[in-house]
């Protein structure tokens, strides 16, 4: 009995002790979405009494003809973002693992800057040196090679991907960070046998550092399409979602919505829900996909 009421009694301690955390994260974390929710099924400008319309908002946003257009674009930036941003952070973490101990930190820390740089200061540099003329800073680069200039985000065809790699730029650090973290949980007598055995580089990469380390490999690949489909800051800086809307997201055309002249902020609600959902629904999915990979 009293082992049982001790038990008790650091359970409320810690409950008491963790109240005030539960607190901050329901009300900045929960509440908006409460809000979210009950907005995208109101006509509301933040001044009058808001008015309560139903689904229209959802039968306006599904009716956008602009909202395919979104939806193919952000589709588009997911998947550039998952051939060149999810492969190079693992890439480099390999290569930065096996170099000399002294110069590790180094060059982790390479790797890490672009993080560090704040988002609107790398992606106007970015956009400065997308300059579309023959003295902008990638095409002076290109002009003795014999291509160029190139328009870059004056193009249709080229502003997604030409936002894409800045986007990969400034967000692989991260992932190289976690993925050297997973790589020294790595036992290295498995590398020590697969050697005996004849492996090359390639080799071990495949058959020993990828099967180790699949779980984090799965964890970021969810996170980085949960990220990648919220796509926002680089298309709204570097383009504003044009030439010709080549570069309109799902986030973007709920900008628009809100703070675009009309100020609808029941539809801006009502499409966040809806990605909500869809992204909800995915990642369930791709955790019921994946869970036997996991262990």
């Amino acid at each position: 009995m009293p082992v049982t009421r001790a038990r008790r009694s650091r359970n409320l301690t810690a409950l008491l002790l963790a109240l005030p955390t539960l607190v901050i994260f329901a009300v900045f974390s929960w509440w908006p979405i409460v809000l979210g929710a009950t907005m995208s099924v109101q006509k509301t400008n933040f001044v009058g009494p808001a008015e309560w319309v139903g689904l229209s908002n959802f039968e306006y946003v599904l009716s956008d003809p602009q909202l395919g257009q979104a939806v193919l674009n952000t589709l588009w930036f997911v998947t550039l973002a998952i051939l060149f941003g999810f492969p190079l952070p693992l890439a480099l973490a390999v290569i930065i693992s096996t170099v000399r101990t002294r110069w590790r930190g180094v060059y982790a820390a390479l790797a890490y800057f672009p993080v560090i740089v704040p988002p609107v200061v790398a992606i106007l540099l970015w956009k400065y040196a997308y300059d579309p003329s023959a003295h902008g800073l990638f095409n002076s680069l290109l002009a003795p090679l014999g291509i160029g200039p190139l328009p870059w985000l004056n193009s249709p065809g080229l502003a997604m991907p030409s936002i894409v790699l800045q986007a990969t730029w400034a967000a692989a650090g991260t992932s190289v960070l976690v993925y050297l973290a997973a790589l020294t949980a790595v036992r290295p007598e498995l590398y020590e046998a697969a050697i005996l055995d004849g492996a090359g580089i390639w080799a071990r990469v495949w058959h020993v550092t990828l099967p180790q380390i699949r779980t984090m490999l799965l964890i970021l690949l969810l996170l980085q399409l949960v990220g990648a489909s919220q796509v926002f800051t680089e298309p709204f800086l570097m383009t504003s979602g044009g030439p010709q809307n080549a570069t309109l997201t799902v986030l973007l055309l709920m900008y628009r919505y809100a703070f675009g002249g009309s100020a609808d902020y029941g539809a801006a609600t009502a499409l966040g829900l809806l990605l909500a959902i869809v992204l909800a629904i995915l990642s369930a999915i791709y955790l019921r996909v994946t869970r036997r990979w996991q262990s």
